[in-house]
């Protein structure tokens, strides 16, 4: 069976969030990539925009993972993630100079298996190989101000195309520009491209390419104006955070219990609201 990143990176996508006490909440996109660890074992890596842990300041978020019923049901189950140690330290590894963190979490199985292997992370010639530039179309998945796809906490597919040029070496030029509308909630999620059959010339027969290409970090703003245009990271740069975690980042335990009935926000049901 051919593989679906689409669908893979959905159930790889989580909501991460952190009550502030006051009613509201803050609120990101995380995606989970599994590698392997220098003693060769498979780990489970978070990861998300470094700005959504540092506009949290209490010590614990919710990671919000979901679980499947046998009768096809799911059920939102956001669990508490440690995210800063007793002395209000950040547990996470964060990139030198770019909006990235990523963390080691003890994951439910499920979403060990649902994992996305580092190998699809994009690297500069991933996008010379393929031609990417201008007009190209990707993938972008998030919880837009908090909001899921439904009750079970799935988040929202967005898409748009590569608004800007040139777009590698990321060396050169470490973030592209994406052409949609970008909200809070949207930080962290991974933007990825799923390549339409035949796109490339002579590619007839050939399976369509398929690779993560960077983490949405933030909107473009112009005097306090939206101009509907998301930053992109380039993936190159989540790789070298995931190697940070070499050098001597622990493991971030999972706390507390499931909360199994609560139901997240969905964007139909927000929309139904005056």
């Amino acid at each position: 069976m051919a593989f679906d990143l689409s669908m893979a990176l959905i159930h790889a996508t989580v909501q991460l969030e952190q009550p502030l006490g006051d009613g509201t909440r803050t609120v990101g996109t995380g995606f989970l990539i599994a590698d392997a660890g220098p003693d060769g074992a498979t780990r489970v890596v978070l990861v998300t925009a470094e700005h959504v842990f540092d506009r949290m300041p209490g010590p614990e978020a919710r990671i919000g993972y979901r679980t499947e019923h046998a009768d096809g049901s799911w059920t939102y189950a956001p669990t508490p993630l440690t995210i800063r140690d007793k002395d209000g330290h950040a547990l996470w590894a964060q990139h030198p100079d770019k909006d990235i963190a990523v963390m080691r979490v003890a994951a439910p199985d499920a979403f060990v298996r649902a994992a996305i292997p580092k190998s699809w992370l994009a690297e500069d010639q991933t996008f010379a190989r393929l031609a990417v530039g201008p007009g190209d179309e990707m993938m972008a998945l998030g919880f837009p101000r908090g909001l899921s796809a439904n009750g079970a906490g799935f988040p929202i597919l967005r898409s748009g195309r590569v608004a800007s040029f040139p777009v590698t070496p990321a060396s050169l030029y470490p973030t592209f520009l994406l052409d949609f509308s970008v909200f809070p909630g949207n930080s962290g999620g991974p933007v990825f491209m799923v390549e339409t059959a035949g796109r490339r010339a002579g590619a007839a027969g050939t399976p369509p390419a398929q690779f993560i290409a960077g983490l949405l970090s933030q909107q473009v703003e112009l005097n306090k104006e939206r101009l509907e245009i998301g930053i992109v990271v380039h993936a190159k740069y989540i790789r070298e955070a995931i190697g940070l975690l070499d050098s001597g980042a622990s493991l971030v335990p999972v706390t507390g219990t499931p909360a199994p009935q609560v139901r997240a926000a969905s964007a139909a049901e927000m929309m139904e609201k005056p």
